[in-house]
């Protein structure tokens, strides 16, 4: 049996903590560093820098940490796997080269292309999520650091993985299980305490980042550095592996991972083993993502503060209705918040902020004109009129949706760091997702007394984003607090709790094994998070205000 690769995670989004390199490479051993940089709305970023310059559109902040570790990467023979290449893996490899020959450290620096499919989309940013065998093809000819574009967040850990055991692409419970610890690591500290419902059972104030321990077989121990803050337990894995997931099946280019298979398990402090995964082979098609300018969006929040809100509120409505009355914007959302309370000690707890947030494809109508109609109101509306801040001129926002193409409409390829280019094959088998029935649910509890209190007080959740869908998992830690939980929270009582979703379609999805429920909110989220279509357009609450609604719970749980 082969000794099990040491992966690690330094980055879970493009602005994460820029000290996070260092301490990964100085706080233990480790074989493979990653950083995972790309997110939906990430790539359009990086779209709109490449339009700008077009040796841009990467990760500036990794070539800045690199040529803080380059060296230090060298001498502990750490290997760096990073899809900070974004829109432009080869500009960021050839920087990682010049960088590397200014600072005298001898490193063979390779890239995967085959993720851009722009031109087919002309007006979009479009880009395929890749696996990760094209990772693998450059480590199996000696890289030291391979960057890619848009690939899966796992593949950053599975194409090390399939290198280092020489996995073929048909092992599909190893892929899986690699996966699952892939997807464990990719949001960095969120698997060690970071964004963690239970976060006061630890200390959490500068979390360490996560590595796992890959095993020949797929299973994986997840854990950090001894010494990092934070902490790992079966509850911080649970909730990282509910994000940003679905059903029983999370498919990828390379293998879908059976998630109802995953056994959690407590090996010793900091260290949970991820086992018992099974894997099938993926689905015909490649998820693209389309990322694309939608319009221009402004926004001012006005302060109503003391008596009469509804009738201030009504007030500047109206009036503002009136101005903009000529070019009415193509959309205009009013949001009421009453964080007012009555006879408050301070001003800003007697006040409550009314949101207005227009849209339209054209930037004047959503510009000035609403700029001048709120600031000409300035002495001339209700009293107290002020807002949090001076309206600007609008700002371009952008629209996200996915589509999927076959795998053979997508070229592939490892441009090893000697300039050979390898054509990387789709897989061989595939397999079109079907329902997973719903497993057999047990038994629920007996009839007992209950109190009304906030759900949070027996089940962690953890929620994000997809596209404009949202998801919500759920869990608890307990045996009897999960045969009330499975019974108790059904979609209906979901959208009782969380009434924005009652008139879209949640499904429910059921995983016995981790004591989880995981919802999904089509169309909760608009045209995606860069759309800006809620409060919280990521949904990064969503989850948080679940735990916060009171219901019904045995006494027994609390």
């Amino acid at each position: 049996m082969s000794e099990p690769l040491r992966i690690g995670n330094a980055s879970g989004f493009y602005g994460d903590r820029f000290d996070a390199m260092r301490e990964m490479l100085t706080g233990g051993e480790l074989d493979i560093l990653t950083g995972d940089y790309l997110a939906e709305l990430t790539m359009l970023i990086l779209a709109r820098d490449r339009l700008k310059d077009p040796d841009a559109g990467y990760a500036r902040t990794f070539l800045r940490q690199l040529e803080d570790c380059l060296g230090l990467a060298h001498e502990r023979s750490v290997r760096i796997v990073t899809n900070a290449g974004g829109r432009h893996p080869a500009g960021l490899a050839d920087a990682v080269r010049t960088m590397a020959d200014r600072l005298g450290v001898p490193v063979r620096v390779a890239h995967v292309e085959g993720d851009d499919l722009t031109a087919a989309h002309p007006g979009l940013a479009a880009h395929a999520y890749l696996g990760g065998f094209g990772i693998a093809e450059c480590l199996r000819a000696g890289a030291d650091i391979v960057v890619t574009g848009r690939v899966t967040d796992a593949a950053l850990v599975t194409g090390p993985a399939a290198a280092h055991f020489g996995w073929a692409p048909g092992a599909y419970d190893r892929l899986a299980g690699a996966v699952v610890a892939g997807h464990v690591l990719e949001c960095g500290a969120q698997a060690t305490g970071g964004n963690y419902a239970f976060f006061t059972e630890g200390d959490v104030r500068r979390p360490g980042f996560p590595l796992a321990e890959i095993h020949e077989d797929g299973t994986a121990v997840v854990t950090k550095h001894p010494g990092t803050g934070g902490f790992v337990d079966v509850g911080t894995v649970t909730a990282q592996l509910l994000y940003e997931t679905a059903g029983a099946r999370y498919p990828g280019p390379d293998v879908t991972a059976r998630l109802d298979t995953v056994r959690l398990t407590r090996e010793g402090p900091d260290r949970v083993r991820i086992e018992g995964v099974r894997g099938e082979a993926p689905p015909p098609t490649l998820k693209v993502g389309l990322n694309r300018l939608g319009g221009f969006r402004n926004e001012v929040v006005f302060v109503l503060t003391g008596l009469g809100i509804e009738a201030k509120a009504a007030l500047v409505r109206e009036q503002m209705a009136a101005a903009l009355a000529k070019s009415p914007p193509a959309e205009v959302r009013w949001d009421l918040v009453r964080t007012d309370r009555a006879d408050a000690d301070t001003e800003e707890a007697a006040s409550a902020l009314l949101r207005l947030v227009v849209r339209d494809g054209d930037q004047a109508v959503v510009g000035r004109a609403l700029s001048g109609a709120a600031v000409e109101l300035a002495l001339a509306s209700y009293p107290g009129f002020h807002v949090l801040a001076p309206p600007g001129k609008g700002a371009a926002y952008g629209v996200f949706e996915e589509v999927y193409v076959p795998h053979r409409s997508v070229d592939h390829v490892a441009v090893l760091h000697d300039g050979r280019r390898i054509p990387v094959p789709g897989p061989q088998d595939t397999r079109v997702l079907d329902a997973v029935p719903e497993p057999d649910l047990p038994a629920p509890p007996p009839a007992g007394p209950t109190r009304r209190a906030p759900l949070g007080l027996v089940a962690g959740a953890r929620s994000g984003d997809k596209g404009g869908d949202a998801n919500v998992g759920v869990w608890v830690r307990t045996d009897d607090a999960w045969r009330w939980l499975v019974h108790e929270l059904t979609t209906d009582r979901f959208q009782q709790l969380i009434p924005e979703s009652r008139s879209l379609t949640v499904t429910r999805h059921v995983l016995p094994a981790l004591r989880a429920l995981n919802f999904t909110v089509a169309g909760i989220l608009g045209a995606g998070v860069a759309a800006q279509h809620r409060f919280d357009p990521q949904a990064k609450a969503l989850g948080e205000w679940l735990r916060s609604r009171h219901l019904d719970i045995p006494e027994a749980l609390l």
